[in-house]
């Protein structure tokens, strides 16, 4: 009989679980990581072709990456056809690109399987589709739970967002790639549950007496709601209602870095300068900020530079485009976001390889920084309670769980609903992927 695991492919971290009947484990997929329990979901390509994920991924990257030399050279990419009036010429189109960069460090690679006009991205010599990426972090995934389960896998629960997307085809295109992408990681059965299904199914272990629950599970990719009537483990349940919305953690990441960032690195002190403008608005697109580390972009950062332009503020942009620092500035960003559910106050500060800056960053200003997203959780709260048929007095509990969930103001925003008494936490990182395991050791 072969094993069935539970795999929750999670926007900023993954979980691989089993279930025998009896309990969830929990396997430490990723030792080196504070949570061995927490895989975070990177993925490292080099330029011969190996693939790592996890902290083995980043420790590889600033390995690799921090304080090399670049050498940039002209390479041949196709050719266009060029048609006008009368002509008709065929050219040749080149590129210049790096040919000592060593790796490439990706990241929300589920994002990619829904974002608009996303198709992939080239690596090296090859052609990436979000379903590459994909693949290529599960298979990964799963070699590292066959070594430590000893036995292969054949067959995987895998968890979904109530949507991918808001549009249907979108949506139904995203779980396709995802299924495609799991098969030929080389799981042999694939089945998918709803992220806040499976939450309600671990937090179902703990009840002794029916309750009505609803499930908030607020990550790093979407927010997913259900509203359940749960009769305890193995027993009955009833879903009543179910919804979500693209809103999650790494807008409020985005947020963050358009509010209070930019200007470090030029905005409002650089105008009537298209090129460069585009380079600082791009500072927040996790996609689009190492594609800008051209020779035509450090020419045009150099010249202003030299004409007096802002110095010290482009020398930062230029510092975080050429010196591989995107990953670390993005994570120092949700570092702050994550220290703000504790505390009232922190900082946002960077010091390396050229770029600097000390920010004093307070809840208070979090919060308004997000403001315009709460009215969007509170939408889809509202639409998700009233499908349920059921009144907000009438639930017993509502179970956080995703890292976003942490953030006061919206466990605030729960407590005005619901009472304080109803709101309950649980494990962020690991509850959706015990519940998925829980489902895939019930079915057949």
């Amino acid at each position: 009989m072969s094993i069935k695991i539970g795999l929750d492919f999670g926007t900023s971290n993954s979980g691989v679980a089993i279930y025998d009947g009896r309990q969830v484990r929990l396997l430490p997929i990723d030792r080196q990581n504070v949570l061995p329990e927490v895989v975070k979901t990177v993925l490292y390509i080099t330029r011969d072709g190996q693939f790592s994920i996890g902290q083995d991924a980043i420790a590889q990257y600033y390995r690799h990456n921090v304080n090399r030399q670049r050498r940039y050279v002209r390479k041949w990419a196709g050719e266009i056809d060029v048609i006008g009036a009368d002509m008709h010429f065929v050219r040749d189109v080149y590129v210049m690109v790096d040919e000592l960069k060593p790796g490439r460090l990706m990241q929300y690679l589920k994002t990619a399987l829904r974002k608009d006009g996303f198709e992939g991205t080239q690596v090296f010599e090859r052609f990436f589709r979000p379903g590459d990426l994909v693949q290529a972090y599960l298979s990964l995934l799963k070699r590292r739970a066959e070594e430590l389960l000893g036995e292969p896998i054949d067959s995987v629960t895998l968890g979904r967002p109530v949507k991918f997307s808001e549009n249907p085809a979108r949506d139904r295109a995203a779980e396709e790639t995802l299924r495609a992408a799991a098969l030929q990681a080389g799981f042999r059965q694939v089945e998918f549950e709803l992220e806040p299904i499976a939450a309600a199914l671990d937090y179902e272990q703990t009840l002794t007496r029916p309750e009505n629950v609803l499930i908030f599970d607020f990550g790093g990719g979407t927010l997913d709601l259900a509203v359940l009537r749960l009769t305890g483990p193995g027993g009955q349940r009833q879903v009543y209602a179910s919804g979500g919305v693209d809103v999650a953690g790494s807008d409020f990441d985005r947020a963050i870095i358009e509010a209070r960032l930019l200007p470090h690195f030029g905005l409002g002190s650089v105008n009537h300068q298209p090129e460069i403008l585009e380079m600082i608005q791009a500072v927040p697109d996790w996609m689009a900020l190492p594609e800008l580390a051209t020779p035509l972009n450090r020419n045009t950062l150099e010249k202003a530079i030299r004409a007096g332009l802002a110095p010290v503020r482009l020398r930062a942009l230029q510092a975080l485009i050429y010196n591989d620092l995107a990953f670390t500035f993005y994570n120092r960003v949700e570092a702050a976001k994550i220290a703000l559910s504790s505390q009232g106050a922190t900082t946002l500060s960077l010091e390396d390889s050229g770029v600097s800056f000390w920010e004093l960053y307070t809840r208070h200003q979090f919060e308004r920084d997000i403001a315009r997203y709460v009215s969007q959780v509170r939408q889809v709260l509202d639409e998700t309670l009233a499908a349920s048929g059921l009144e907000a007095g009438q639930i017993d509990a509502v179970v956080k769980t995703g890292g976003s969930s942490n953030i006061p103001l919206f466990t605030g925003l729960l407590e005005q609903v619901f009472g304080a008494e109803k709101v309950k936490a649980s494990n962020a990182f690991s509850s959706v992927a015990a519940g998925l395991a829980i489902r895939a050791g019930r079915r057949g």
